[in-house]
C-alpha cells in the first residue's frame, strides 16, 4: 500500500493448506474499524478492511460538521498505535468539565487538579480522524483494504471463515469482525439478538465560532428537553450536540440561518461572547442498543454494531476503543501462546472483557439523561443537591472524572498507551 493510494479488491486465492489468506478480516472501515485493523497490523497479524466506501470519498478536505470526544485513555491507545501523530496539530485538549442545570446556580467543576494536570481528552474533527487511520494504515504492510466493497454471507469454519464479498470474491480469515454500526448486517446474519429503545429525542450537531476564547473547557448544560453540550475545538470555535424532542427536531432542522444561530447564541449564554454558526447542521435520533452477545462460530462484534448508548457523557466512540483494546490484547496474547485466535474459547475471553462494562456505562447514560431530562420540581431539586454535593467532594470528582478520562477499570495495554507484550 504506497502512501496516499490504496489497494485494489484483491483476486481470490485458493489456500489449499487450509491456511486462511488473513489473520482477521474486518467488515467496516470507519473509525472504529479502521482503528482495530491498524491496532491489529501494528502487533504483527494480517488484517483485510472490507468497506462499502472508497478511501477518497470518506476523506473531506472540507470540515463538515462532525467532530468526536476522544477520552484520554482512548487518546494513549491511539498514540500507541501510530495514529496520533497524524492528527496532534489538529487535536483540542479538554482541560476541564463544567456541567450544570438550567435555572440553577449550582454546578460542578472538573479542574486540572481533579486529572492529575492532564487533558480529561481531546476534540477532533472525524474528517482528521478517518485521513489519519488512513495515513497510518498506508505505513502497515500487513493491512490491506478491499474498496468499495461489502461483506454478502460468511461461513465459520473448522480451521477459520469462510467471507463471500458481493462481487462474487471470496477471501478466508481466522477471524471476522463485524464494525459495521448499529444497523450490523453481520450481527443478524449470525442470529445475534439485541435490546433497543429509543429515547424520544434528536440530537443536533453543530459547530460555532466564537469571540471569547474557550479555556479547554467543555460544558455540558441541561435542560428540561435534554442536555446541550459545548465541546472545545481548535481556532475558537466549538461544537455542538443540542439535545431535543423528537417532535421539534424537523421545525429546528429547517430554521433559517440567522433564526437557528440566535437560538444557540441563547443556548449557549454570552461567557463565549458573540457566536456565528459555521458549517453544515447535522441531526440524528437518539436510541439504546445492546447485543445479547458479543460472538459466534468465529465472528466477533465491536463498536456500535455490539451497543449503542445515549451521547450525554460523550462516550459512544471510547466505547468502541474500549472494544478494540480489549480484543487486540486478546487476539495478540493468543498468537503469542499458539492459540487459535478465531476459537470460541479465545474469542469468550473478549466478550467476558467487555460486555460488562458497556452494560454498565450503557445504563449509567440512559439513567442521567432520565434523570436531567426531566423538570418535576422534586427530580430537579434532588438532582441539583446532587450537583452541589459532587463538587464539593474530591474523592467523588475524581472517581467521574476517571470515567470521563476512560482510565478507570481493569485496562487493556493499550489503554495505558503500551502494546501488548
Amino acid at each position: 500500500m504506497k502512501a496516499g493510494g490504496y489497494v485494489k479488491p484483491m483476486t481470490e486465492k485458493t489456500a489449499k493448506s487450509g491456511k486462511p489468506q488473513f489473520d482477521v478480516a474486518i467488515s467496516g472501515g470507519g473509525m472504529v474499524g479502521m482503528t482495530l485493523a491498524c491496532g491489529l497490523a501494528a502487533c504483527g497479524l494480517s488484517v483485510a478492511v472490507i468497506d462499502a466506501v472508497r478511501p477518497q470519498t470518506q476523506l473531506a478536505k472540507t470540515f463538515d460538521g462532525r467532530a468526536s470526544a476522544i477520552a484520554f485513555a482512548s487518546y494513549r491507545m491511539l498514540d500507541a498505535i501510530g495514529f496520533w501523530k497524524f492528527v496532534a496539530g489538529d487535536a483540542q485538549p479538554i482541560e476541564q468539565i463544567r456541567v450544570s442545570d438550567k435555572g440553577s446556580f449550582l454546578f460542578v467543576h472538573f479542574g486540572d487538579e481533579d486529572s492529575a494536570n492532564k487533558p480529561m481528552g481531546y476534540m477532533l474533527e472525524n474528517r482528521h480522524i478517518r485521513k489519519g487511520l488512513y495515513d497510518r494504515a498506508a505505513e502497515l504492510k500487513n493491512l490491506k483494504l478491499i474498496a468499495p466493497e461489502t461483506v454478502q454471507s460468511f461461513e465459520g469454519l473448522e480451521n477459520g471463515v469462510s467471507i463471500n464479498l458481493a462481487s462474487g470474491k471470496k477471501i478466508t480469515a481466522s477471524l471476522l469482525v463485524a464494525a459495521e454500526g448499529r444497523n450490523s448486517s453481520l450481527r443478524d446474519q449470525a442470529g445475534i439478538a439485541t435490546n433497543e429503545w429509543t429515547y424520544d429525542q434528536s440530537g443536533i450537531v453543530a459547530t460555532i465560532k466564537h469571540e471569547l476564547p474557550h479555556l479547554g473547557i467543555a460544558h455540558e448544560k441541561f435542560f428540561p428537553e435534554g442536555p446541550f453540550a459545548i465541546l472545545p475545538l481548535t481556532k475558537n470555535r466549538a461544537s455542538l450536540v443540542w439535545t431535543t424532542k423528537t417532535k421539534f427536531t424537523p421545525m429546528i432542522m429547517e430554521f433559517p440561518d440567522d433564526v437557528f444561530e440566535r437560538e444557540v447564541q441563547e443556548k449557549v449564554g454570552d461567557f463565549l461572547g458573540n457566536v456565528k454558526v459555521t458549517g453544515p447542521r447535522w441531526s440524528y435520533p437518539l436510541s439504546f442498543l445492546m447485543a445479547e452477545r458479543y460472538t459466534d462460530k468465529r465472528l466477533a462484534v465491536v463498536g456500535d454494531a455490539a451497543h449503542g448508548i445515549h451521547p450525554i457523557a460523550g462516550q459512544g466512540l471510547n466505547l468502541g476503543f474500549r472494544d478494540i483494546a480489549a480484543l487486540v490484547e486478546v487476539l495478540a496474547g493468543a498468537r503469542r501462546n499458539g492459540e487459535d485466535i478465531g476459537s470460541s474459547q479465545v474469542l469468550s475471553r473478549y466478550e467476558k472483557w467487555r460486555r460488562t462494562d458497556n452494560v454498565m456505562l450503557g445504563a449509567i447514560t440512559d439513567g442521567l439523561n432520565r434523570l436531567f431530562s426531566n423538570s418535576a420540581p422534586p427530580i430537579k431539586l434532588a438532582r441539583n443537591a446532587g450537583l452541589g454535593l459532587v463538587n464539593k467532594s474530591p474523592e467523588m470528582k475524581k472517581f467521574f472524572v476517571s470515567h470521563a478520562r476512560g482510565t478507570f477499570g481493569k485496562l487493556p495495554s493499550l489503554l495505558k498507551g503500551e502494546m501488548p507484550l
